[in-house]
């Protein structure tokens, strides 16, 4: 009676798989919505429900295993380098080095260490390197390290066994070392980070510097390097529009948008600073006065995304000033430079008819942007999917090394985010798709590797040697991470979520930086991932083939 069933279930096919995977991923997430003491696992719970499923006998098509493990992988990782590349670029210059530095510092201090238990302990290297790689739950690594074995000749499964044995704890090493230095290391965080290049801060001024009286605003501009907007200017009760030839008089008052490091410049210039608080979020400016209205206009045309803001000439085509531009919660000074990008909210300041039509041009239609462009999605996946692949070739090896399946994606997905404005690529997606995009890729990512470790993992896991396994993989996971991550809070002074961020790229765990997710407010902790995930993984896939090639070969 119930043969179709059975038959559907355990007889390999494409819809069989997808069940398969589907089921473990319902089951997976369900679980790990449930806390203890506050805490969850979320998502690494899909990983655990795989590897049980593929203990007790559960299998889908090999070839159909390989398709959902890989693209739910690449599908993560892009549409994380997709959602962070805006903020990446600013962010490397200014701490992305130091950020980098510190990830290497994780990577070498567990290679170091595994190259002592190796030549101390006598242990196969063979076995050894999937111990690094389990512990760092680095399958890239895993896959360079297993075609180098197999290129000199020696067996590569037990490289793949002990992989096994140690990647839930690995996984689970970082959020645990995470979670005992949490406390310790906000009582001692001391952050020097730099914001946000370029953010808004709104001052107003008095007009007492005798040096500008009579003066046009264009030429005040050329007294300093600062770089600001004047918005409004109040002479006496009339408010004024200004432009650049407004003439600034003795007692006018002025709004200016503007870095908050530019104030006390910007004082000099003008004369004094009014201490009103503008940057409250519960400033009305529509009643300031009767005439000029604000308004935030949302950019839904794709014609003006990847344009420059001094293109548009909305002041003199529409009489309109732009104070202030939202961009990924962040308030950007209006430059003329500025490239502007689908999804920015433009703050518009001028009369209500001008202000209708500077919102017909720009768009302003939400549901616009509720459509996801899946165009770019797919030309970047495909773009990532072929700079991972581009062979590196290192002198004295003899097959070249790749950025593979991550490294590819998640390089074209910053590029793309960062840049692809500039192209006109439509990089926008909101950010409750960005983030079902992530949970898809990664939990179809999950559920594969549990179902593949899981069909050997009991029968490994009683070996006598499995248990010297986790015990060294332990230590590979937990030694670097802690010690740089006390490094990177009191010697470097990053913050807490930076640090956090930087441990799980350098370990390659996607899990680990779910929690951070969970557990500490903000991006910065995704956009130090992406950071150092690229250059992490280039290292670990080509430290495990040199490792390989100078001991073995």
């Amino acid at each position: 009676m119930y043969a179709w069933l059975e038959d559907t279930i355990f007889v390999h096919s494409a819809v069989q798989a997808v069940i398969i995977i589907c089921l473990i991923c319902a089951m997976g997430l369900s679980l790990g919505k449930i806390k203890v003491r506050g805490i969850s696992f979320g998502v690494a719970f899909v990983f655990f429900i795989g590897i049980l499923a593929g203990s007790i006998g559960l299998k889908i098509d090999a070839q159909m295993l390989s398709y959902a493990e890989s693209f739910g992988l690449v599908l993560f990782v892009y549409t994380l380098g997709l959602q962070v590349g805006p903020g990446f670029i600013s962010t490397f210059r200014t701490g992305g080095t130091q950020l980098n530095m510190l990830a290497a510092g994780v990577v070498l201090i567990g290679t170091a260490m595994l190259l002592g238990i190796v030549w101390g302990f006598d242990y196969n290297l063979a076995d050894m390197m999937g111990v690094l790689c389990g512990a760092t739950t680095n399958t890239p690594a895993l896959g360079a390290a297993q075609q180098t074995l197999k290129m000199i000749n020696e067996p590569s499964a037990g490289a793949a066994l002990s992989c096994a044995v140690t990647y839930p704890l690995g996984m689970l090493g970082v959020i645990i070392a995470i979670m005992l230095m949490k406390s310790w290391l906000i009582r001692h965080e001391r952050s020097n980070e730099p914001k946000p290049q370029g953010e808004a801060f709104i001052a107003s001024f008095c007009v007492q510097n005798p040096a500008v009286f009579n003066k046009p605003l264009s030429q005040i501009a050329k007294f300093d390097e600062s770089k600001f907007v004047i918005t409004r200017l109040w002479r006496g009760e009339t408010a004024i529009l200004p432009s650049s030839t407004t003439v600034v008089e003795k007692d006018d008052r002025i709004l200016v948008i503007t870095e908050k490091k530019y104030v006390d410049q910007l004082t000099v210039v003008f004369g004094k600073l009014d201490r009103t608080d503008w940057n409250a979020k519960d400033v009305d400016w529509n009643s300031l006065d009767a005439k000029l209205v604000s308004q935030n206009i949302l950019v839904t045309r794709s014609h003006v995304n990847g344009r420059r803001l001094g293109e548009l000439q909305l002041r003199t085509r529409y009489g309109v000033n732009v104070s202030r531009v939202k961009r990924a919660g962040i308030l950007l000074v209006a430059k003329p430079d500025l490239v502007i990008r689908m999804g920015d909210r433009i703050t518009v300041v001028g009369e209500k008819e001008r202000l209708n039509q500077v919102a017909e041009e720009l768009g302003n239609t939400v549901k616009v942007l509720n459509e996801p462009n899946m165009v770019t999605i797919f030309i970047g996946i495909v773009l990532g999917l072929l700079v991972g692949c581009i062979p590196f070739h290192i002198p004295s090896m003899t097959f070249p090394v790749r950025l593979g399946l991550a490294g590819g994606p998640i390089l074209m997905g910053i590029l793309i985010g960062a840049y692809g404005p500039r192209l006109h690529m439509v990089a926008y997606t909101t950010t409750s798709a960005n983030l079902m995009l992530r949970s898809l890729g990664l939990s179809m990512y999950l559920a594969c590797l549990g179902l593949d470790a899981g069909a050997e993992f009991i029968t490994t896991v009683m070996q006598p040697q499995a248990l010297a396994w986790v015990g060294w993989g332990m230590a590979i996971t937990f030694v670097p991470v802690i010690i740089m991550g006390i490094v990177s809070v009191v010697c470097f002074k990053k913050s807490v979520p930076t640090t956090a961020g930087m441990l799980c790229g350098a370990m390659a765990n996607p899990i680990a930086l779910n929690y951070v997710g969970d557990i500490l407010p903000g991006d910065k902790a995704n956009i130090a991932y992406a950071s150092v995930y690229p250059l992490c993984m280039f290292l670990r896939v080509i430290i495990a083939q040199v490792i390989v090639m100078i001991c073995l070969g």
